[in-house]
């Protein structure tokens, strides 16, 4: 590591710390942000019947591959941002997906009030919660404690 590297490393972390910015804070918040999208990944990946099955009753086109991508994007994204690799394009990913997914799956606009209709507006809404979530994150980033961090990143992931 180089002198000027160092030294930049130092200035950001003190630039970090008198924004009164936590990075240990952020690192959990990262964890359970992600939490979510990991495990519905991994069912999704278990189950890709049914989530090929979910998909074609909304009329979706190459509801096989848009289930395998699901998947994906929910488990991979979810352990990006976890391990803090790629953090902001993998916020970003997720915020868009929630969007999509809220839009088609969670359309209570669409339904005659009642139990139904309330349960897809409560998770339409949600998924618009997560949306900001994920956006914050892309502003601020992964923090120290991750791999796009200086704090554990190894040496040839550094720029």
């Amino acid at each position: 590591m180089s002198v000027n590297t160092m030294t930049g490393d130092l200035m950001h972390a003190d630039i970090r710390a008198a924004a009164g910015v936590n990075d240990a804070i952020l690192a959990i918040g990262r964890i359970l942000i992600a939490i979510i999208f990991v495990s519905s990944g991994v069912e999704n990946f278990m189950d890709l019947g049914a989530t090929t099955s979910a998909i074609a009753s909304k009329s979706l086109p190459y509801a096989n591959v848009l289930a395998v991508l699901t998947a994906i994007v929910e488990a991979g994204g979810g352990l990006l941002i976890i391990f803090g690799w790629q953090t902001r394009l993998a916020a970003l990913a997720l915020a868009i997906f929630c969007a999509v997914a809220a839009y088609f799956f969670h359309d209570f606009w669409n339904q005659l009030p009642g139990p139904q209709h309330v349960n897809n507006m409560i998770h339409f809404m949600k998924n618009v919660s997560m949306i900001g979530g994920r956006l914050m994150l892309c502003a601020v980033g992964a923090g120290r404690y991750s791999l796009d961090g200086s704090c554990i990143r190894p040496e040839y992931l550094r720029t």
